[in-house]
């Protein structure tokens, strides 16, 4: 039988993967996909490593059936492990009826379908993609896997053209910089045209009626085909989404968005926003599995006596609730009470209606040396929105009264922005230390922290800009995109020293305290 040149090619590598298995101690079995027994190659006699193919170990199996052996709710069905943004992860122990649960009560808020194709590209070693496979599982939903390349994803959405779409924050984020960018650079006449069809399609939405078509063929039709064109239900997670954020995906892709609210230790969902809601800037109702409460944090000035709305530590008790984590007794009693309560560290108000709403963190906040509470990821959220910016690290501490920024920028909007201002460069990199680039950048930053409300002593007082993204390879993100803050702030601890330096150098008010 004659053999393709690809049957070749591949069996050409893994002659080269077998001439060094043997040094991996932890293989002992290799099944090849779609080979043939007579093909495959011989190893060594002293092999520990046994070659079979995926045909012959189908029969195999059908030759000797064993008893279905179905796990008890209380049996541990994962141990998954947390971003690590503050310190080392930790593993979470979770049992099949914490899983079981955590979905079940899902269902009730959201509904899938057999018809629906899900995109999976999120990383699987996280409770946040884990809960949507077992959702869509659960209701028949076809799931087609991305390529493993990021930057391809877009490619994979136009081949998929799938029905659910869910992400988080950061790449929302993007996605609304970079349709708002593009508006703004399509000309005087195209802008107009876009912002008058979108504030009509926004009303119509608040008011709850159903848009003119007409909108979407004119405009709208040709973002909803970024990703793939069939896109009928959008879900967030991981981190806060901006309000505004959420409202422009619901106008310009015409489907429902949904923001939800959980945790590894919680598997997955503590909230989400009901189907139908068209209030913003919330994270829903309590999954029917779990019970929510908010404890005072009088350090922080967060009371159930406040008005108008009761604030304070979300607690989260019920099945949902991991059973502690791996083999760290200490902190699992940091985190759970007596009760059966688990402390999230995330700060909430209850809103009408029962709506949960996130507005602060008590763990990843630190105090700046004038007393003021500062939570990072919130002006960093606010701040993604500027069109310079692509990431953003925010940094304060107790000894300096104000915040510094690093900022990973977009390469394409600050070269263009240096091509309209006749600046001449040789690299990003040294763009990216060009005074005029850093002043430009702060700039932006300022309307858009004006924009979005924040308060004085929130905004960056100095920024560094750096060429580099921030990513998983760099060990500066998380699997799914969150901040390492310590490894983060070690690895710019230089820029964020300069930074301070030259404010103090500049300013008559000392932005650091003196060490007692």
């Amino acid at each position: 039988m004659a053999l393709s040149a690809t049957y070749l090619m591949s069996l050409s590598w893994n002659l080269q993967l077998l001439s060094f298995i043997s040094e991996i101690l932890s293989v002992c079995l290799i099944v090849v996909v779609g080979g043939v027994d007579e093909h495959l190659p011989s190893l060594p006699s002293k092999s520990r490593v046994k070659l079979v193919t995926y045909a012959k170990l189908l029969s195999q199996g059908r030759s000797s059936l064993q008893p279905f052996c179905p796990p008890n709710p209380e049996d541990i069905a994962t141990i998954c492990y947390t971003s690590g943004t503050t310190g080392t992860p930790k593993g979470v122990v979770l049992t099949h009826r914490n899983l079981i649960s955590s979905v079940a009560g899902f269902s009730y808020m959201v509904k899938f379908y057999p018809s629906d194709i899900y995109i999976s590209y999120l990383p699987l070693a996280h409770i946040y993609e884990r809960t949507n496979q077992i959702l869509s599982v659960y209701y028949g939903v076809a799931i087609g896997f991305y390529q493993g390349d990021n930057m391809k994803l877009m490619d994979d959405l136009s081949a998929l053209k799938p029905t659910l779409f869910c992400s988080v924050p950061r790449l929302y984020n993007r996605i609304y910089a970079g349709i708002t960018n593009a508006v703004k650079t399509s000309g005087t006449l195209k802008e107009k045209l876009f912002t008058a069809v979108f504030n009509s399609k926004k009303q119509a939405i608040v008011n709850g009626q159903n848009p003119s078509s007409m909108w979407d063929r004119l405009v709208f039709n040709k973002i909803k085909e970024k990703l793939g064109g069939r896109v009928r239900f959008m879900g967030s997670g991981a981190s806060p989404l901006s309000p505004d954020v959420m409202d422009f995906l619901k106008v310009c892709f015409g489907c429902q968005v949904l923001e939800g609210y959980g945790m590894t230790e919680t598997s997955c969902v503590i909230s989400c926003m009901d189907d139908g809601d068209i209030l913003s800037g919330h994270v829903g109702s309590p999954n029917p599995a779990c019970e929510v409460k908010l404890v005072d944090v009088p350090e922080m000035n967060y009371t159930s006596e406040d008005e108008p709305y009761p604030r304070g530590e979300i607690c989260v008790r019920g099945s949902t609730v991991f059973l502690g984590y791996y083999k760290d007794e200490v902190q699992t009693r940091e985190v759970m009470d007596e009760d059966g309560w688990l402390h999230t560290g995330d700060i909430g108000l209850w809103l009408s209606g029962g709506r949960l709403k996130i507005i602060d963190r008590k763990k990843n906040i630190f105090k700046l040396a004038q007393g003021e509470y500062v939570a990072p990821e919130k002006v960093e959220n606010v701040y993604a929105k500027c069109k310079f910016i692509s990431q953003c690290f925010i940094y304060g501490d107790s000894f300096n009264s104000c915040l510094v920024a690093v900022v990973a920028v977009d390469p394409d909007v600050l070269k263009a922005w240096a091509a309209s201002e006749g600046i001449e460069f040789e690299n990003l990199e040294q763009l990216c230390n060009d005074p005029r680039a850093r002043k430009a950048v702060l700039a932006d930053m300022d309307a858009v922290g004006k924009e979005g409300q924040l308060r004085g002593f929130e905004f960056a007082k100095a920024v560094t800009l750096v060429p580099e993204p921030f990513s998983v390879e760099n060990g500066l993100l998380t699997p799914t995109f969150k901040i390492k803050r310590p490894q983060a702030k070690a690895y710019y601890a230089k820029a964020i020293s300069n930074m301070y330096a030259e404010l103090s150098s500049s300013d008559p008010t000392p932005t650091k305290m003196s060490r007692l």
